[in-house]
């Protein structure tokens, strides 16, 4: 917590003093108004707004997000298809890819904090220099059929944790996203993530504070979990560069709290890559088609941490949007290289489908993926010493100190929205580890989970759900005691 508790404490020191604006957590439709709104939010409320401090400017824009208040403004411009969902209820508006901001969406996205920075005397100078503060702060709480002690909900994440509260994200942000809705002119951005709580067990990356997680095995621990800077250029339909340490390219979910349709995540992509460092291009040809590939140290490992595993891999993807928006395709290499045994050094093969049914209130949104890694250490090797912390062997067969071990997904969500501040989900996943290195157990899983989303304003959501997950083969939860587990659970995400 110190390296967050101390930014924030510099940050608020100088609110009324900097620069900055524009661009938030995604393109939302609540605030494609952009930063007109969130200056009239707290500055045309009836109270000039440098008339108030800015304590009072955030306490107003709280009230005027939850009551419906704030004022309208003239819709940002975008380029291309129209956004096909709505955010809220769901968390995002245009279908999502990693790596890129999303080009040809809007930049403008209001939040209090920078509504009341707007609001100060120097708000002017924030909003033309582009750059915007905000966060979160996510918990939540499970009750399960699990009782053993440790982490006995897993391998369902990422509360695994049985029957208790947690803290699962405080986040802080600073960044700037480039204008890729013009194609004129070279624009740029960055952005600085910071991540304390529960969840960094599943963001860290190997030799980058990552003793905390692979040494310590703290509980709660801080995590750096993005750090990047964008080159946008007005080439073609739109071309980016990023180069630093991102999100990687694939998946439905995401590893921060809001941009998820529910609170728990599917065990698809519980053991996945998270993170790579290193450069990814993104080529946008025009409303159909776009494509990408990087070079990065691997997943979720430096490039510095040589011995466990970190070399030159490769990332390849292609985007094909149809419908006016409705239906996108999007297939992923993730992570090419020799495919060895390393840190999370799995060969990872994405295929995802988004479909809107028709102008109806549902869409639904399908992934499937083949993972592997060779010549990984048997588990039944007495004191294996080429095991790698923080990196499972496999269940190889009689009389193999080593073996093959590939797994392959399928997750489908169905979304409906219900209002513009509600949204029902309906999950179901079949995961086959054929060798048990994700899981750590050699078994097939299906898991099953409804959801609902609230939204009050844009700012609060609460995400209360119901999921049941079994393990074929033998039992996988309770610490590897039961097939079957049930749990009930809710988080409660404040945004700022």
């Amino acid at each position: 917590m110190p390296p967050t508790t101390l930014l924030l404490t510099v940050l608020c020191a100088t609110l009324d003093a900097g620069a900055s604006s524009s661009e938030g957590l995604a393109p939302t439709a609540t605030s494609e108004a952009g930063a007109a709104a969130a200056a009239a939010a707290v500055g045309d409320a009836g109270v000039p707004a440098t008339s108030q401090d800015f304590f009072s400017r955030l306490g107003s824009a709280y009230w005027q997000d939850w009551t419906g208040t704030l004022p309208s403004a003239p819709e940002a411009p975008f380029r291309g298809d129209p956004p096909p969902v709505s955010n809220p209820p769901f968390p995002f508006d245009y279908w999502p890819y990693g790596g890129s901001p999303t080009i040809g969406a809007p930049n403008n996205s209001w939040t209090p904090l920078m509504a009341a920075i707007y609001g100060g005397s120097g708000g002017d100078a924030w909003k033309a220099s582009g750059v915007r503060i905000y966060g979160w702060l996510a918990g939540g709480f499970n009750l399960s059929s699990s009782r053993a002690s440790g982490f006995s909900n897993a391998p369902a994440a990422y509360y695994a944790l049985p029957n208790t509260w947690m803290l699962d994200q405080f986040t802080l942000y600073i960044e700037r996203k480039p204008d890729t809705v013009q194609t004129d002119h070279f624009d740029w951005g960055f952005r600085l993530a910071q991540l304390v709580g529960f969840d960094y067990r599943y963001t860290t990356m190997n030799g980058i504070f990552s003793n905390q997680l692979l040494v310590d095995n703290n509980h709660i621990g801080y995590d750096p979990v993005m750090f990047y800077v964008d080159l946008y250029f007005p080439v073609l339909a739109g071309f980016n560069i990023r180069i630093g340490r991102y999100i990687s390219t694939p998946d439905i979910e995401a590893q921060l709290a809001p941009d998820n349709y529910s609170y728990s995540h599917s065990l698809l992509y519980t053991y996945d890559a998270y993170t790579q460092m290193g450069v990814l291009l993104t080529l946008k040809l025009d409303d159909h088609w776009l494509f990408q590939a990087g070079i990065s140290a691997g997943n979720d490992i430096a490039p510095w941490v040589q011995n466990a595993g970190a070399q030159p891999t490769a990332t390849l993807c292609v985007s094909y949007t149809w419908t006016q928006g409705k239906d996108n395709v999007y297939l992923c290499a993730n992570s090419i290289n020799n495919g060895q045994y390393g840190y999370n050094n799995v060969q990872a093969y994405y295929a995802t489908w988004y479909h809107k049914f028709g102008d109806g209130p549902f869409h639904m949104a399908t992934e499937a993926w083949f993972q592997y890694e060779d010549n990984v250490p048997s588990i039944f090797v007495p004191h294996n010493s080429a095991l790698i912390t923080g990196a499972n062997g496999a269940w190889c067969g009689t009389g193999q100190t080593k073996c093959f071990a590939p797994e392959w997904a399928v997750v489908n969500y169905l979304e409906w929205k219900v209002t513009d501040h509600d949204a029902l989900t309906w999950r179901n996943e079949f995961v086959d580890d054929i060798q048990g290195q994700r899981t750590g157990y050699q078994t097939q899983y299906f898991e099953t989970m409804l959801g609902w989303a609230h939204w009050i304003g844009s700012t609060i959501i609460m995400r209360p759900e119901i999921r049941f997950e079994r393990s074929f083969a033998r039992p996988a939860y309770n610490n590897g005691t039961s097939q079957n587990q049930f749990v009930t659970a809710m988080d409660f995400i404040f945004k700022y």
